[in-house]
């Protein structure tokens, strides 16, 4: 048995950390947390100091036996979990489920799993940090009493299988305040006056010019407010001489923007790729754990839970020398660019979001990565170089050109140098506009005078990038909440998407009341963000977790209280419809599901029938005829929408029942029937048939839908391989 244990937390990084350590070392993965506070009731003992009761979770019974074993006869424990609070808390849960000794354990942490980075980590080990374990403590418990508390309520106050959460409530109070903006917004109109322009002797560069100001006077956005208005300003300018009044040239600096925190990649990696938080945070996971490129898994990120901005100086060294070779020495700043954080209780012992080498270049490792883990690195690399590059140089000129009594306005930019735009593309990339060679005095052709009506508009929906913007901003959570809250929100329909909006479904609308009327001292922005600074203080030792609880716990319980006595019972209502159900002819009514919304049966339970609707709240087709026909019959062809959105052929006929997929130019390809096998299902006993899918050849059960058992076929071994199903 080898002489020291590494525990770390996922099997991937087990299997790239154990390719970095000699023969003394054996690395076991804990799979993560392996205990927890049991689901069966609230399990903490509010009357005696708070006091947790923790349990090893029923899945990893046998894992702990196995690490006890392990333990026992090593001489070193290194406990090398995340280097956040719950990877700290997971290393205290290891030493107490595991009963190390203190003399034992090594707590070890890295930013990134390369083998420099693991060896230096061994040779530089600490103590458990019981901050940061006190920290991750408080958090779980306070979360645990609001959820074991509140969620009660809500079900005997609205419905069954309601949820509230500390921060899931939050936020969904966020997305309803917005909603409700936009609900009561009144659009104000607006004018705007534009010039198009050329200089008398250049005819060739037409420019345009808005309206600044009259008599001095300047024009702020809503000061024109109507037709009448602008058709007097258009009167006075009628015959009016265009003169330049002044001309100023400058250069003007663009800065490159920091490297990515997790906020800040949740956020680009939806705007950019579509990624919604949760994908970004798997994606990222495997590459910060360990990608096989050319025979060697390597970790191509540094830990990806993070909000601090710090970048290690020896990376920060090779990156400028990367920069210098790569591009020219004139992308490299005269000084290295430090970034402060701005977000509060960042913790600054980690680091910014990065390659683990900046030469390890994306197109170079493209073949080694899977679609999304190409498209995400490339985002980091890029993102992370360019923050380390010279600013972006723009040549601007700024006239200012009278007309009458009337002042406009014209502003020309030309990219001067590229700097970092070299490597990173700006979301709001710059137009160049070219304004002709103009001198103070130029008299000025007018080519057109135009003015434009405009209505001022309401705070737009929050998408996922947004609302992870708005919490950071806010306070509210850390880096490694925002993905699952918004999947908690998502999954309970309090929210839904409209297209990538989030929209309050009238269940979020009366949860988020009924928490706000009752709950208001603690379901709100300030106390949801103080409460993330006191998770701050403990971390830092400078507050005892058990009073940190105290102070909560006392005013929420007296709001609990009331709220049993005084709220009624709450009826969420769903909107009625003028259609009739085609089944039973009850009326049908408008319901929400987390992809939108739909028809659905008053009925119901009785009766489950459904209709999708549009966008735009109409009935969305299920069929529309083609001008195809079937090869078998010669009835004409239905287009219908499938799984996912996947667009298919029906032969009218239904006795036909023949199926074609659609090709990517739109023809019409057989759908190849399912085979016949002898084989049975090992779930119901009926045969199983041999089909073709995306991924291959595959046996399903012939009874289903009832029967829902698939096993895939190997492509090599043409032998069945069970489908892991999800429970």
């Amino acid at each position: 048995m080898a002489r020291n244990l590494v525990i770390v937390e996922s099997p991937a990084k087990e299997k790239t950390i154990s390719k970095f350590l000699g023969k003394d070392f054996v690395v076991r993965s804990s799979f993560g947390h392996i205990r927890d506070l049991p689901k069966n009731k609230t399990n903490v003992d509010v009357g005696n100091n708070f006091e947790p009761t923790y349990a090893v979770i029923p899945k990893a019974t046998k894992l702990v036996a196995e690490l006890k074993k392990i333990s026992d006869s090593a001489d070193k424990v290194y406990l090398a979990t995340d280097l956040d609070r719950e990877g700290e808390a997971i290393s205290w849960h290891l030493k107490e489920a595991l009963k190390l000794p203190d003399e034992k354990i090594e707590r070890i942490t890295f930013h990134e799993i390369t083998p420099e980075a693991i060896q230096n980590a061994v040779k530089n080990p600490r103590k458990l940090d019981m901050g940061l374990v006190n920290s991750q403590q408080a958090r779980r418990i306070l979360d645990r009493l609001v959820g074991y508390k509140l969620s009660p309520l809500l079900w005997t106050k609205i419905k069954r299988g309601l949820s509230a959460g500390r921060v899931q409530s939050v936020a969904v109070m966020i997305i309803c305040d917005r909603e409700e903006e936009i609900n009561i917004f009144v659009p104000q109109e607006f004018w705007s006056i534009t010039a198009e322009l050329e200089k008398s002797k250049e005819k060739s560069v037409v420019f345009k010019a808005t309206l600044l100001s009259k008599n001095g006077v300047k024009f702020e956005k809503l000061s024109i407010k109507n037709k009448e208005q602008s058709d007097e300003i258009l009167k006075d300018l009628q015959g009016a001489k265009y003169v330049v009044e002044s001309i100023e040239t400058k250069q003007r600096k663009r800065f490159p923007y920091p490297p990515y925190t997790t906020s800040t990649m949740q956020q680009d990696a939806s705007r950019r790729l579509g990624f919604s938080a949760s994908k970004t945070m798997m994606v990222a996971q495997k590459l910060y754990e360990g990608i096989n490129i050319g025979g060697q898994s390597l970790g191509l990120i540094t830990y990806m839970r993070t909000d601090s901005l710090n970048i290690a100086k020896s990376i920060q060294n090779e990156t400028l020398k990367f920069i210098g070779a790569t591009y020219g020495q004139d992308f490299v700043p005269k000084t290295a660019r430090i970034y402060k954080t701005k977000s509060k209780g960042a913790q600054e012992a980690h680091e910014a979001i990065r390659p683990t080498s900046p030469n390890r270049l994306p197109a170079q490792i493209k073949q080694f990565l899977a679609s999304d883990e190409f498209k995400l690195y490339d985002l980091i690399w890029k993102r992370f170089m360019a923050s380390q590059m010279s600013e972006a140089l723009y040549n601007t000129a700024t006239a200012e050109i009278s007309a009458e009594n009337y002042l406009f306005k014209s502003v020309g930019s030309i990219l001067a140098f590229e700097g970092f735009l070299k490597v990173y593309e700006l979301d709001e990339s710059e137009n160049e506009i070219k304004l002709p060679n103009l001198q103070k005095g130029d008299e000025l052709n007018l080519l057109n005078l135009l003015s434009q009506q405009h209505f001022t508009e309401p705070p737009p929906r929050y998408n996922e990038a947004s609302l992870i913007k708005a919490l950071e901003e806010h306070g509210i959570g850390r880096p490694s909440t925002y993905a699952p809250t918004i999947k908690t929100i998502l999954d309970r329909l309090y929210v839904r998407l409209d297209g990538k909006k989030f929209v309050p479904t009238n269940l979020g609308i009366v949860v988020n009341g009924v928490l706000k009327n009752h709950f208001r001292n603690i379901i709100n922005v300030e106390f949801t963000a103080k409460v993330e600074e006191k998770f701050d203080d403990i971390a830092e030792n400078k507050a005892v977790w058990q009073n940190v609880l105290k102070d909560f716990y006392e005013p929420f319980e007296k709001d609990l209280s009331e709220a049993e006595k005084n709220l009624e019972r709450q009826k969420v209502q769903a909107q009625e419809s003028d259609e009739i159900c085609p089944n039973c002819g009850k009326n049908m009514v408008v319901r929400e599901s987390r992809n939108g919304r739909f028809l659905g049966c008053s009925g119901y339970p009785e009766c489950k029938t459904t209709i999708s609707l549009d966008k735009s709240g109409n009935i969305e087709k299920t069929s529309e005829e083609t001008e195809m026909t079937c090869d078998k019959c010669s009835a004409i062809l239905l287009k219908k929408i499938g799984f996912r959105g996947k667009s298919y052929l029906v032969c009218k006929n239904e006795a036909c029942k023949t199926t074609y997929n659609i090709d990517k130019e739109g023809n019409k390809v057989l759908k190849p029937s399912p085979e016949k096998t002898d084989i049975k299902c090992t779930k119901c006993g009926a045969m199983m048939l041999k089909r073709i899918g995306k991924k291959g050849p595959f046996l399903a059960c012939s009874a289903f839908p009832k029967c829902r058992n698939l096993q895939w076929i190997d492509k090599t071994t043409k032998t069945e391989i069970p489908k892991k199903i999800k429970k």
